[in-house]
């Protein structure tokens, strides 16, 4: 005896889960071969990875030691700290919806000088700048 099981077709307001997913894979997929057949250079700029970290070509730029101070301001406001911004010693930036900057920072300390690291984001058109992180001494 052969016993034969018949499934009704589904209501379409109960269609299956996965057709969703397969759209999902169709454009994961797409986007995979899409970039796989673009030319490398297309995501570089003047040698140098968009959205990569690049060193600061100068330190004493006034816009570097704005970042600087800010850092220092801010993590003083966060923590009751008390440090006094010297100088900003070295720096990377990382272009992304505006900017990145990565800036170890010397500051006193009652009186005695140690380095910090600070990450700041900076979005000058929009007057805006957040202290992402800061660490330190370091």
């Amino acid at each position: 005896m052969v016993c034969v099981l018949i499934k009704p077709p589904l209501h379409p307001s109960h269609e299956p889960p996965f057709q969703t997913s397969k759209m999902h894979n169709l454009f994961i997929t797409f986007l995979i071969m899409f970039f796989s057949c673009t030319k490398p250079s297309s995501a570089l700029r003047g040698g140098v990875l968009l959205g990569g970290w690049k060193p600061i070509p100068d330190i004493t730029d006034p816009t570097v030691i704005s970042i600087g101070k800010f850092a220092i301001r801010e993590h003083n406001k966060e923590t009751s700290a008390s440090l006094k911004f010297a100088k900003v010693i070295k720096g990377d930036q990382q272009v992304v919806a505006g900017m990145n900057y990565n800036l170890t920072i010397t500051a006193a300390d009652r009186g005695v000088r140690k380095n910090y690291v600070a990450l700041v984001w900076d979005k000058p058109l929009l007057k805006f700048r957040k202290l992402v992180s800061f660490k330190g001494p370091v």
